[in-house]
């Protein structure tokens, strides 16, 4: 964990493969309820961290990607952020509108549907907005970014 810049930040780098996607989730549980993310929501977040480390592994294992999946675990005083990241080459267009009943938050650039994963990338992504309120999702040739926030209650529980 490093301390810089007023924020905790705890990396995870794990082989694509699919049985250490729970490992994932159960850390960012662990270190979400330390920096004080409500209790309420933290089967959301892990449901949310699974889906976002299952595509990731997914992605990794179809395309043949030997580097590992990161996940990112960011605590600052008002929110915690979780970033997963694949290596993965990601076929992507700008999309200049808004799409009907597209998730929403995700900012303009889309995943294709042309990757062979067959709709099962937007699958997951829709699961992951309908779960978390605030999330950017960045995504080109060179790999994909998926970042998560939840906000905190430790700045009102410190005296």
């Amino acid at each position: 964990m490093t301390e810089g810049d007023g924020m905790a930040t705890v990396e995870l780098l794990f082989s694509a493969l699919p049985e250490h996607v729970r490992t994932a989730r159960l850390v960012a549980a662990a270190v979400a309820r330390r920096a004080g993310v409500d209790e309420a929501v933290l089967d959301e977040l892990r449901l949310a961290v699974g889906e976002a480390c299952s595509r990731a592994v997914g992605l990794h294992i179809s395309h043949e990607v030997p580097s590992p999946v990161r996940v990112v675990l960011i605590e600052d005083e008002k929110k915690f952020s979780i970033e997963v990241g694949d290596d993965a080459p990601h076929a992507t267009h700008v999309d200049s509108s808004a799409t009907p009943g597209a998730p929403t938050g995700f900012g303009p650039v889309v995943p294709a549907q042309d990757d062979g994963a067959d709709g099962e990338d937007d699958m997951g992504l829709a699961v992951i907005s309908g779960l978390v309120d605030d999330v950017e999702v960045t995504a080109d040739e060179h790999g994909g970014l998926i970042r998560m926030s939840w906000p905190t209650t430790a700045a009102a529980v410190l005296p």
